[in-house]
């Protein structure tokens, strides 16, 4: 990336803004397909699909409420509910996933086994076209569906058929990561005399929960539901605590999850407060509206429909962004650790492009690059660490994780500045008294 383009990055911090509040149990909406005058498929052994459906996703509902869960059953009798209501009921739910119980079935008898549906962006459907939250949650999705595949063969010990990518109507329509489970097929004459029995069904259920479990534990109090032993998890929890940082769908933290520019620039926000800064630095009311309002024109990528426009505008108005050479500023495109030496260096110190001259400390971090001056006087301060001893990965994207760790230790480094600067402002203030003379009766004569 070159010097000129590195303007485009941004300040000092991220992960995604919102109201820090308490954990609480977390909900989980549990579909039992078919239902009333919608038997589904019919097994070879006469047992309707519906039956099979309700019994697992009843059973499925007590472990997950063992297991600390709500759970919201989409139906709890044999009725018909159809498949818009279904989504709706879980709208309002507001849960932490989606899970649909079916059993399946094939022309062919021989097929068996068991599979997960979910709705996958890199395979749309164009006649039958996702909600926007649903295409963005594909990777959480697959992910759900991987791990309660994986867990119902091994309690239940049907075929693994895989996860399947597919357009069904309750797994493309939602808010939340989906998936629609197909539990063995009512068509294959051995896996439909499991499906009969109790026993297999209750496995099938222990299966699905044990997934949903691994893919959304139960978040401990004061942290997240999967930073447990990861190397950053005491810097993570302190910012959450500070209200710098907040957790996604299940209090996920996802840690090595790279950042993008919007989240960063988001977090930069919430810890520097660009609009005091507007305030205190633009008093020509004029000029800020001139370069406050043109966001939107200036970048082809990014207009009012973003979620993180507004800070955008903010951080242009502050001259932190410029985008690039295309008119760009590439909001969702994960930010270099490069670029954050860059602009944390900008936002802590101003504009500051002189080279490094001393050492250079990292193998892969020249004098000549075009970042060595911010990377060696961030690391100098202690706020920057290379990815090993002797190197610093300056064109690898920074994860979460390194940005609780980088921010943590900015934040630390603040502290300790502020609390120096008072001592030394007390000490002054000591001495200077010490040498005023002190006013008595005599003296007063």
């Amino acid at each position: 990336m070159r010097t000129g383009l590195c303007n485009l990055l941004l300040t000092a911090v991220v992960l995604i803004a919102a109201p820090v509040q308490a954990f609480a149990a977390q909900t989980v909406v549990v579909d039992a397909g078919h239902g009333g005058s919608d038997p589904g498929a019919v097994g070879v052994n006469g047992l309707y699909e519906k039956t099979v459906n309700y019994d697992i996703a009843t059973k499925l509902r007590q472990l997950l409420i063992k297991l600390g869960y709500d759970v919201v059953l989409t139906r709890d009798s044999d009725e018909y509910i159809s498949l818009a209501e279904r989504v709706d009921m879980t709208a309002r739910a507001t849960p932490a996933l989606f899970v649909s119980v079916h059993a399946n079935s094939h022309t062919n008898a021989n097929v068996n086994g068991s599979l997960v549906l979910y709705y996958d962006k890199d395979y749309p459907q164009e006649s039958y076209p996702a909600t926007d939250a649903m295409t963005a949650l594909s990777p959480e999705s697959k992910q759900l569906a991987s791990l309660v595949l994986q867990n119902m063969v091994s309690e239940a010990g049907f075929a693994d058929k895989g996860i399947v990518p597919s357009a069904a109507y309750v797994i493309r329509m939602g808010q939340v990561p989906s998936i629609l489970v197909e539990t063995a097929f009512l068509s294959n004459k051995s896996d439909a005399a499991l499906l009969a029995d109790e026993s297999v069904r209750m496995k099938l259920a222990t299966g699905i929960a044990k997934g949903i479990a691994a893919y959304l534990p139960q978040a401990l109090p004061g942290g997240f539901s999967d930073i447990s032993g990861h190397w950053a998890s005491d810097a993570i929890v302190r910012l959450k605590d500070k209200g710098l940082v907040e957790g996604g769908i299940g209090n996920r933290y996802e840690p090595d999850k790279p950042m993008t520019r919007a989240e960063w620039l988001t977090i930069a926000d919430r810890l520097f407060h660009f609009d005091t800064l507007i305030q205190s630095k633009t008093a020509n009311q004029t000029v800020r509206q001139t370069v406050y309002g043109n966001a939107e024109t200036t970048f082809k990528d990014l207009n009012g429909k973003h979620w993180a426009y507004e800070t955008f505008r903010r951080a242009i108005s502050l001259g932190y962004i410029s985008g690039y050479e295309d008119g760009t500023v590439r909001p969702d495109q994960a930010v270099t650790r490069s670029e954050v030496a860059a602009l944390l260096e900008r936002m802590t110190d101003g504009p500051n492009s002189s080279p490094w001259t001393k050492a250079a400390d990292f193998t892969d971090v020249p004098l000549t690059y075009w970042a060595s001056g911010s990377i060696y006087r961030m690391k100098q301060k202690g706020i920057l660490n290379g990815i090993t001893e002797k190197t610093f990965a300056p064109a690898r994207s920074m994860t979460r994780a390194e940005m609780a760790a980088m921010i943590d230790r900015y934040v630390a480094a603040s502290a300790t500045k502020e609390a120096k600067g008072a001592l030394t402002a007390n000490a002054l203030k000591d001495s200077t008294a010490a040498k005023v003379p002190v006013s008595t009766a005599n003296d007063s004569k």
